[in-house]
């Protein structure tokens, strides 16, 4: 296999991978979207993401503000399924 066919294969690889993500992120989206637990505004410093009633992210672009509360909703999440087990040990 010369290189540029290498190349091509990680550039698919990459574009794959790209697309699995984007997938999950527009699937959570638009469960909470139909559930009515996501928010978000427009605000002087950026876009405002609210989850579920509580403040997750503020960033400049829409996508990265929703990226980044996806993000930060999954480490509340597995911080508050931490504490439950410990609570139940």
């Amino acid at each position: 296999m010369d290189g540029t066919s290498d190349f091509q294969q990680v550039r698919l690889g990459a574009a794959a991978a790209a697309n699995a993500e984007d997938a999950a992120l527009w699937r959570w989206f638009s469960e909470l979207f139909e559930d009515q637990r996501i928010r978000w505004c427009r605000a002087e410093i950026g876009w405002r993401v609210t989850v579920d009633h509580r403040h997750v992210a503020t960033e400049l672009t829409f996508d990265a503000g929703i990226r980044a509360a996806k993000a930060k909703n999954r480490c509340v999440a597995s911080a508050a399924q931490a504490q439950s087990k410990e609570r139940s040990s």
